[in-house]
């Protein structure tokens, strides 16, 4: 006998929206460079019985009775993710990226410290220090700038500036910056002045875990990850630490901030630990780089300019300055004909951040799905053809019907 689909016949309406999405979702090219797909086993922790439990408190302290079994689940999640990093210690209830940050600032500082960070229009994150965020309100940030002329980290000026601020923590793990970051020359700067040592890899958690990128947790104070992204799991994040922050961080997390954990979601993360660990997720992140290194080489030859003339992570951001179009324009001309970006500011923007000069791509949605050098040199080409001609209709159509042509090639759901 067929089973039947409850969420079709409970609400029809919701049952086709979500139909609708997934079709859009793999019918065009996902090159946000924050999002992915998850697999199935992912998605059925994500809608498990674990959301029906309440769980404040930590395992073996909770608030609630019946949580003998939420205790594992969350206990499996915490292991795995300290094994995969090699953190001393983690929490993983962290809701999202932003009150993960929050989380960590207040483990280690009080409301009115100093604290230093890379600027927003530079790479940064709204949370780290932007005066519309809780980050710049609440805390004092000096920020530190990109080298104009090679548009990358520019060390001897952040020790220098480290020096003369003495602030209270240094951040460093940003949202769009396309090329390695040296944390280990981070800690000895916030050694050297007495800071706090904090990294933010939201962006390239799942680059870290597999030694395709410099992995800051062994050795840092603090460090935050959201669990999607390149890390491929569910919408979430967390928090790791060495040990003699581990009650600091708890507390930051619950009482301070938080009430009761999405458990469903912490065993959908504990699952994406586990495939993250594995041999075959290996090969996925250097897939990720190697894809976005070609796709940056075929743009590059097809006249594009790069931020900082390439990429080493899973992003790349291309300045529009020569192309006579701003980002806010290419975000939408390319959204018509099914590949999807970000508008981006690029450093030292001359325009405002609502509608910038660059926008930002990124492979590893497009790299779970199973792309590699070729297609990313075809979209390279497909992207070109589109903001060569931005305002001509029938040339989106015929990109739209060569996307959709190629991601049949390419299917996951």
């Amino acid at each position: 006998m067929r089973k039947k689909n409850k969420l079709k016949e409970i609400d029809q309406t919701m049952y086709t929206l979500l139909l609708r999405e997934k079709k859009r979702q793999m019918q065009g090219l996902e090159l946000i460079p924050s999002e992915n797909f998850v697999s199935k086993a992912v998605l059925e922790a994500l809608g498990s019985v674990a959301t029906n439990k309440y769980s404040e408190g930590y395992p073996g302290r909770r608030y609630y009775g019946g949580n003998e079994i939420i205790d594992e689940i969350e206990l499996l999640a915490i292991e795995r993710l300290k094994k995969l990093f090699s953190a001393q210690h983690a929490n993983v209830q962290p809701l999202s990226g932003a009150p993960a940050n929050m989380a960590a600032f207040f483990a280690l500082m009080e409301p009115g410290d100093k604290f230093m960070a890379l600027k927003l229009d530079m790479g940064g994150h709204l949370t780290h220090g932007h005066l519309a965020n809780f980050s710049g309100k609440l805390f004092k940030p000096v920020h530190y700038l990109l080298d104009p002329k090679t548009e990358m980290l520019d060390y001897d000026a952040i020790e220098k500036l480290a020096i003369e601020e003495k602030p209270k923590l240094i951040l460093a793990g940003y949202t769009a910056y396309p090329r390695a970051i040296d944390f280990k020359r981070i800690k000895e700067i916030a050694d050297k002045v007495g800071a706090y040592s904090m990294a933010d890899i939201a962006h390239i958690a799942g680059l870290c875990c597999t030694g395709v990128h410099e992995n800051p947790v062994p050795y840092f104070d603090i460090i935050t990850t959201t669990t999607h992204k390149t890390l491929r799991g569910p919408r979430g994040a967390a928090i790791m630490c060495k040990e003699e922050y581990a009650k600091s961080v708890d507390k930051a997390v619950f009482p301070f901030l938080q009430g009761g954990p999405h458990e469903n979601v912490i065993a959908a993360k504990a699952v994406a630990f586990k495939e993250a660990s594995t041999e075959k997720f290996k090969e996925y992140a250097k897939q990720i780089v190697k894809n976005s290194r070609a796709l940056a080489d075929e743009l590059i030859a097809l006249g594009f300019r790069l931020v900082s003339g390439g990429t080493d992570n899973h992003l790349l951001l291309v300045d529009l300055t020569n192309k006579k179009i701003s980002g806010g324009e290419a975000q939408n001309v390319l959204e018509k004909a099914k590949i999807y970006c970000n508008k981006n500011a690029i450093p030292y923007d001359k325009r405002s951040l609502f509608d910038p000069s660059g926008i930002r791509l990124g492979t590893p949605a497009l790299t779970t799905r199973g792309m590699k050098e070729n297609e990313m040199r075809e979209i390279a080409s497909l992207i070109a053809r589109v903001l060569a001609k931005p305002q001509s209709g029938a040339n989106i159509k015929e990109v739209a019907k060569e996307v959709q042509q190629l991601c049949q090639s390419f299917p996951f759901y």
